[in-house]
């Protein structure tokens, strides 16, 4: 079986440990071999969250820089500091949705603007599919639903040896019975969303 490495990266809050574990239950239902990994950081405080999923059989789920399959960023500033994890030939998912670091001064310009990240990271991978993720949380009544999205859109790219329907159930096995329709919901959304604006 051929491996597949994804790399997820977010900020604290947005739930990118959680959807990586879902990937790797949903790996186990479908009897994929998976072995995950996940760094917090300063979470607590806005920093980046990093997880990883490796699917195929590897024994160690580090991913060293440039061997990333597939990038998962819930973020565009952290996929653009993340970029050095993928292969050049590899696939860039990134939410356009920017978290802007507090700023005592209310100075918004350390922030660069997402076209501009979109732009270099267009410039540096093969493939990038980009979309507003918080968004289609929002608009399914979600508003912690971005890892579904996430999820949904990881799904799209054709990469995944499960099928959505596996990914769902553990999604259904691993979320509260209160969250789980919404949960549902934003799955699906991302997965349609993506592929309508498959690279």
């Amino acid at each position: 079986m051929k491996t597949l490495k994804i790399y997820f990266v977010g900020v604290g809050g947005q739930g990118n440990v959680l959807a990586s574990k879902l990937v790797g239950e949903a790996a186990l239902a479908a009897g994929v071999p998976v072995v995950l990994s996940e760094t917090h950081g300063m979470a607590q405080r806005g920093g980046v969250v990093e997880s990883t999923a490796v699917l195929g059989g590897a024994a160690s789920p580090t991913i060293a820089d440039a061997c990333a399959d597939i990038l998962l960023a819930f973020e565009p500033l952290e996929a653009v500091r993340a970029l050095n994890k993928v292969r050049k030939d590899g696939l860039v998912v990134t939410s356009i949705a920017p978290i802007k670091p507090f700023n005592p001064t209310g100075d918004d310009k350390a922030y660069p603007p997402v076209d501009t990240l979109l732009d270099y990271l267009r410039s540096r991978c093969g493939r990038v599919l980009a979309f507003d993720g918080k968004k289609i949380a929002l608009e399914q009544g979600n508003p912690l639903g971005l890892n579904m999205v996430m999820l949904g859109a990881l799904y799209a790219t054709g990469e995944m040896p499960m099928a959505p329907a596996v990914q769902r159930d553990a999604i259904a096995r691993g979320t509260k019975p209160a969250f789980l329709d919404k949960n549902l919901a934003c799955f699906d959304a991302g997965l349609a969303a993506a592929k309508a604006a498959r690279v």
